[in-house]
């Protein structure tokens, strides 16, 4: 990806989405496009409009931590979006190609035996790893059961090594009956997809997933050009499975330390809860698909469709 157009448009985007309000500024005059002008978000950040001009022509090479943070506080980024700033400048730099750990290919990846055991210990909720170009790697037998539409999608698109969440989420209809609320699943991909593209900028397996999602998908493409991005480390999220229906989750990501690059994600249901009890129901499916597999299997016919 371009560096120089990526850091245009994040900054061009979030100067737009700040009112002269948001930023204690009077609202002086007839703005032809919305947002902070440049003058005034220079001001805001202590530099000049020539320099601020030329910062958000995407020129962040060599640019020092401490203008940095002061863009960062003059256009109220968040931390996901400071932090996406500071990538984009590691990028500019040419740092980030230094400090980006070696990541093994998607296409070959296998979790370790131990990393297995860890996830199918933990037998309380669905447990998985995927990496930040959002492809499932792992999960636990909860975890593949409440996934198991995005298996059936993988098998139904010819096959594959790993399903992908963004691919799911734009190419396949079913995604809207799991995801009861679609549109803020489907920013919440995006906005992964793009935090992980402004860290690792030359990852081409993320080029080509964008270039293909954004070929064929209009609302990939619509939220791509907002530049939002997001660290998604805990929160809640409903999902309905065609076995047991709806699944109200609290989740929390952790980072696999032992292997850069991924996050495991555990969801768990409140106690006693209806999700709590739709969980063991999900987990009794899980095990009856599971010895209808091997079952068909072992008879020498295909596997049935998850």
């Amino acid at each position: 990806m371009d560096n120089r157009s990526e850091v245009r448009d994040f900054l061009t985007t979030r100067r737009a989405k700040l009112t002269p309000a948001d930023a204690g500024l009077p609202d002086v005059g007839r703005r032809r496009v919305p947002g902070l002008r440049r003058a005034e978000a220079a001001a805001l950040a202590g530099i000049s409009v020539e320099y601020y001009a030329k910062l958000e022509r995407g020129a962040l090479a060599g640019v020092s931590a401490s203008v940095l943070e002061a863009l960062a506080r003059a256009l109220r980024l968040d931390e996901a979006e400071r932090t996406h700033l500071f990538d984009l400048a590691s990028a500019a730099d040419g740092t980030s190609a230094l400090a980006r750990p070696r990541r093994r290919s998607t296409s070959r990846w296998v979790a370790r035996p131990s990393l297995q055991w860890a996830l199918d210990a933990f037998s309380a909720g669905p447990a998985i790893v995927r990496n930040g170009r959002m492809d499932l790697l792992a999960t636990n037998t909860l975890g593949w059961a409440m996934h198991s539409s995005m298996y059936a999608s993988l098998d139904a698109a010819g096959g594959g090594t790993h399903p992908n969440f963004a691919r799911f989420t734009f190419l396949d209809e079913h995604s809207h009956r799991f995801y009861p609320d679609w549109a803020t699943a489907a920013a919440t991909c995006v906005s992964i997809l793009r935090t992980e593209a402004g860290r690792d900028p030359h990852d081409k397996t993320m080029h080509d997933l964008v270039g293909e999602l954004s070929t064929r998908s209009e609302q990939f493409r619509a939220l791509w050009s907002s530049h939002d991005v997001r660290l998604h480390g805990a929160g809640t999220k409903r999902f309905h499975h065609e076995a047991v229906g709806e699944l109200d989750l609290a989740y929390e990501s952790l980072e696999v330390v032992a292997e850069p690059g991924l996050t495991l994600t555990l969801y768990a249901a409140e106690p006693a809860s209806p999700t709590a009890q739709a969980l063991g129901l999900l987990a009794s499916w899980a095990a009856t698909v599971r010895s209808t597999d091997v079952t068909t299997a072992t008879a020498g016919t295909s596997s049935p469709t998850l």
